[in-house]
């Protein structure tokens, strides 16, 4: 918004409570805090440290959501996202010159993510900030899914079906043996497995997790939904 629109709304605003002086002071203020906005969310576009990979368990998905397209299907983990991360935060819905993914590139992540919604919304809150095109990106993301290994739950059943976030978490290093315990954490909501997140380098080498990253599981007895 230019100096001119900005006096006119704030003239509108408070009509003649301002002087001319304070417009102006006020506009060149508003127009600065504006550029800055935009300057730092340019510079999200690709200095981010690290990826998260999360995984999401789709029963639980489909507990809360069941009209969703992944659902009424036995999906188990699915690719929720590739996340891009800061050491101490994380860069979203940044500025990028890339399009969205095209159709081509939405099929084959189905293979992952079998829900295009979720992709699209993947690319504009996370892809953005990666600095990579809607395809490189989304490359990048097939290539780290198929990098992990998924166990299978099902034998770390209780007879309840029950189990703990520490057998999910161990059923995952044992899997990946080049995964440390600090590179995965287990995430849980109302009791239930939601994800497995793995933090990787950009070049998609297991790393330990920052301090945000952590583990929010607090129940020994977690409930984990069969697929169905």
């Amino acid at each position: 918004m230019d100096a001119f629109n900005l006096n006119r709304q704030l003239r509108r605003r408070f009509g003649g409570k301002l002087g001319t002086a304070v417009l102006i002071l006020a506009a060149i203020l508003l127009s600065l805090r504006a550029w800055q906005g935009e300057t730092s969310l340019a510079k999200n576009s690709d200095a981010f440290d690290y990826y998260v990979l999360a995984l999401s368990w789709s029963p639980s998905f489909c507990s809360d959501n069941p009209g969703r397209s992944q659902c009424g299907r036995k999906f188990e983990f699915i690719l929720h996202g590739l996340w891009p991360q800061y050491e101490s935060g994380f860069p979203l819905e940044c500025d990028t010159p890339h399009a969205p993914p095209d159709r081509r590139t939405l099929d084959e992540m189905t293979a992952a993510t079998p829900d295009k919604g979720l992709i699209r919304h993947q690319w504009r809150r996370h892809g953005s900030c990666s600095g990579m095109s809607a395809e490189e990106f989304f490359g990048d993301a097939l290539a780290a899914w198929e990098k992990v290994k998924q166990p299978d739950l099902t034998p770390l059943r209780r007879r309840d079906g029950s189990m703990s976030w520490a057998a999910v978490e161990k059923a995952f290093l044992e899997a990946n043996p080049r995964f440390s315990a600090d590179s995965v954490t287990v995430k849980c909501k109302q009791g239930r497995l939601s994800e497995v997140r793995i933090c990787l380098t950009k070049d998609l080498q297991a790393r330990a997790c920052g301090r945000e990253v952590v583990r929010d599981c607090r129940d020994q007895a977690l409930e984990v939904p069969a697929p169905r």
